[in-house]
């Protein structure tokens, strides 16, 4: 059986109700083997969790993104939410070691299968939001999913500084280059500020939390003129 007080300990989240965390990790497969039990899976929690966390990742961007339209802001919610996002976050949690899956399941691998964890982790979201509310799923993703959104994890996403070298080479003998020229507010909330330049003329200006997140946005500015 697995051990939710020691999941809840780790996270330093206390469910009200523990059947209710238990069946954000019970998979179909062991519903199927243990009918006797009156057990619910956790497809109904994957459900509602998919919604909330679209909704928590939604207004982190819109508020943090200001510079960003709809489009880009789409873009970059959707590489946040798709399984490969949310299978890393699941493993981060080490959340396939309490899965509750039927016998024919674990010994086909399933316990490792991205599908399911990232089922698993949006079936988690969606219990902790019926638990304890909206605000506890933002504390949630404020310690687990944001910081990897503002360390750029996701940039590859809208790779401006690539697609602005891609088409400064159309013209031969034209340099690149990003300098960070300012930086401002204490250490755990810093600014940075970065000028892209092509042959020595500014082509853009971009402020982020990080250097690289910066030096996108100022891709992004030079990209948007050159297309004008």
């Amino acid at each position: 059986m697995s051990d939710f007080k020691e999941l809840q300990e780790k996270l330093g989240i206390f469910f009200e109700n523990e059947t209710l965390l238990k069946q954000a990790f019970t998979h179909s497969s062991y519903v199927n083997e243990h009918r006797k039990k009156n057990l619910l899976d956790n497809e109904r929690l994957e459900f509602l969790g998919d919604a909330v966390l679209e909704l928590g990742v939604s207004q982190y961007l819109y508020r943090e993104y200001n510079e960003l339209e709809e489009g880009d802001l789409t873009k970059l919610r959707a590489s946040i939410v798709c399984e490969p996002a949310l299978v890393r976050f699941a493993e981060t949690l080490d959340f396939s070691k309490y899965v509750l899956l039927g016998k024919g399941e674990e010994m086909t691998g399933g316990r490792n299968r991205p599908a399911l964890l990232a089922d698993v982790f949006e079936a988690f979201i969606g219990a902790l939001y019926l638990d304890q509310g909206y605000d506890q799923v933002i504390s949630f993703l404020r310690k687990y999913v944001y910081p990897e959104i503002t360390t750029g994890a996701f940039s590859h996403t809208m790779d401006y500084k690539s697609q602005l070298q891609e088409t400064v080479q159309q013209h031969k003998n034209r340099l690149v280059e990003y300098n960070i020229v300012d930086e401002k507010g204490p250490a755990h909330d810093r600014e940075f500020f970065a000028v892209v330049t092509i042959n020595g003329k500014t082509a853009g200006k971009g402020v982020g939390r990080t250097k690289k997140e910066a030096e996108q946005r100022a891709a992004k500015q030079a990209l948007d003129a050159l297309s004008h």
